[in-house]
């Protein structure tokens, strides 16, 4: 279970948290990305709630990666999930940089952070089963 090391299952632990607690929220209509994308971006509620069980998905698949599984299909449903997630950080800078006075740099700055960590973490699962 810690054979990367504590540091790295903790790390991950989190990610998985995040991912789940986000997923879950957003199917309840809240959560981060489902207000920043139906709120700030103007988003349909229905890609926010695919959103939402894509997170989820991606949460529960961290998991079973930090118990060392490699199921070939979680491979790729990570790698498709970590494109996913690209393009929410991309939109996330352009809705930043366009409306600027709705937040902080430090608020985009933390945000750009957390996502980046579950990006991170997501293309770490996708190439697991590339040993």
């Amino acid at each position: 279970m810690f054979k990367d090391g504590i540091g790295v299952f903790l790390w991950k632990l989190a990610v998985a948290l995040y991912l789940i607690a986000n997923g879950v929220l957003g199917l309840m209509g809240g959560g981060d990305y489902h207000t920043i994308l139906t709120g700030t971006m103007k988003f349909p509620s229905i890609i926010a709630t695919i959103i939402a069980v894509l997170s989820l998905i991606a949460g529960i698949m961290v998991v079973i990666e930090m118990f060392g599984k490699t199921i070939r299909i979680l491979d790729y449903i990570a790698l498709g999930l970590a494109v996913i997630w690209a393009a929410y950080i991309v939109i996330g800078i352009i809705s930043w940089v366009t409306s600027p006075g709705n937040t902080t740099i430090w608020y985009m700055l933390q945000r750009l952070g957390v996502h980046t960590m579950v990006l991170g973490s997501l293309l770490i699962t996708a190439r697991k089963g590339n040993r």
